[in-house]
């Protein structure tokens, strides 16, 4: 299952030209409030890890809501999704030097689930939204 999410992963980096950019994050968190610094891995979404993981369990709840439903998915949805388990695996990978435990098991959740969203797509007769020409 996480060998076919690693596949998925790369397909959709090469596909959409996705990349982690090296850019240094500058400052806190964009939430009003929020104090937290961004990481590195999350200077292009301008969201502290524990902002980005709840957006991203939002979406995950989303697509499987729809999944479950018999609705369309959106194809730019899961591509999403994967996006956002490519910047989940970058920041285990930056923090593992510090790790924060409860980070981390969040972390390894949403990969879970999105690893258990894309074999369901992949088994299921879920129906893709096209996207528009």
């Amino acid at each position: 299952m996480l060998v076919s999410l690693a596949h998925a992963l790369r397909e959709t980096r090469e596909a959409t030209g996705w990349e982690m950019t090296a850019a240094v994050a500058g400052g806190n968190c964009q939430r009003p409030g929020c104090a937290n610094p961004i990481p590195k891995s999350l200077a292009g979404e301008q969201l502290c890890l524990d902002h980005f993981l709840d957006e991203a369990f939002v979406r995950t709840d989303h697509a499987m809501q729809s999944c479950r439903e018999g609705q369309f998915v959106n194809a730019s949805s899961l591509e999403w999704l994967l996006s956002d388990a490519l910047a989940t695996v970058k920041n285990l990978e930056e923090g593992a030097a510090e790790p924060n435990p409860e980070q981390r098991d969040r972390m390894l959740e949403l990969l879970l689930i999105v690893a258990n969203l894309h074999e369901y797509v992949a088994h299921h007769s879920v129906r893709l939204a096209q996207r528009p020409a």
